[in-house]
């Protein structure tokens, strides 16, 4: 694998793949090997559709994190689709612990049998 910049897109990132400059598909890098070519890398995608696929596109480094290609003679990009929190920061997710105190238990609710 490839020596990794801190803000190099990496193997377990979702990217949005746009097609002739407009958002497509999303998709999870499942692995970035390096090409027998020098300085290209193979690198496999989940294509999150139904059912799922599985792609493996041989790019530059340039084009894994986001820089414009062709394939085809189409205008292609993966762009890095950041991880969005529901409440607050980061930080909030770990001060959850300390609510836990707060908040009262769930109810378990049983399902009944409608043939009874």
């Amino acid at each position: 694998m490839p020596e990794m910049r801190q803000n190099m897109n990496r193997v377990e990132d979702i990217v949005l793949i746009h097609y002739q400059e407009q958002p497509t598909i999303y998709a999870r890098i499942e692995a970035i090997e390096p090409d027998i070519k020098k300085d290209w890398y193979r690198v496999t995608l989940l294509l999150l559709t139904i059912p799922q696929q599985i792609i493996t596109w041989t790019l530059r480094e340039e084009y894994i994190n986001g820089a414009t290609f062709t394939m085809g003679g189409n205008s292609m990009m993966l762009k890095k689709v950041e991880m969005i929190f529901h409440k607050g920061s980061p930080e909030d997710a770990t001060q959850g612990e300390h609510r836990k105190d707060k908040c009262k238990p769930g109810k378990v609710i049983p399902l009944k049998n409608r043939t009874e």
